[in-house]
């Protein structure tokens, strides 16, 4: 298959460090307002959550795709490969996992604060499911954005060069 020529290698890079930067803006976004909120009334409360999760929804889950999708091309069309390097395989082990717990824990967990703010007000706080689908998007929303963290830091640092072949 024919690679990548170096112009377009400069606009992928771009694309992913933007979709990659998205991703982790939005990440600590949601858990800086999940850590600083403090509303007054139910409809506060719900406005701030319902935000959340349209951030979540519709800039958060594009940046992520757009950062698997530049990581894909770069697999494809540039000689950086798929694991050629164990820098790499430890970005797509996070990135995959990323997508894959936001899209099936992450995500619900802030959609349902939301829906029950909606319905509760503030009573939603005294919520058992509020609270439980408040403290794991805490725990590990920080975790998730602390992973893409680091994997942007080794995309840059590039440790663990290439893989040893056993003679």
């Amino acid at each position: 298959m024919k690679k990548m020529g170096a112009n377009g290698q400069k606009w992928l890079k771009s694309f992913h460090i933007l979709s990659g930067c998205v991703w982790i803006g939005c990440g600590i976004t949601l858990i800086v307002l999940q850590f600083t909120i403090s509303p007054t009334d139910g409809r506060e409360l719900y406005g701030i959550v319902a935000t959340m999760d349209f951030i979540d929804l519709f800039i958060l889950v594009p940046g992520a795709i757009g950062t698997l999708l530049t990581a894909l091309i770069y697999s494809i069309w540039t000689n950086w490969g798929w694991f050629k390097h164990n820098w790499i395989t430890v970005k797509w082990i996070i990135c995959a996992f990323g997508i894959v717990f936001g899209t099936f824990w992450l995500g619900p967990w802030l959609s349902g604060m939301a829906h029950i703010a909606g319905e509760k007000g503030m009573a939603a706080l005294t919520d058992p499911q509020y609270s439980h689908n408040r403290l794991m998007n805490a725990v590990f929303g920080s975790v998730q954005v602390a992973t893409i963290i680091f994997a942007a830091f080794i995309s840059v640092l590039k440790p663990w060069r290439k893989k040893k072949v056993n003679p």
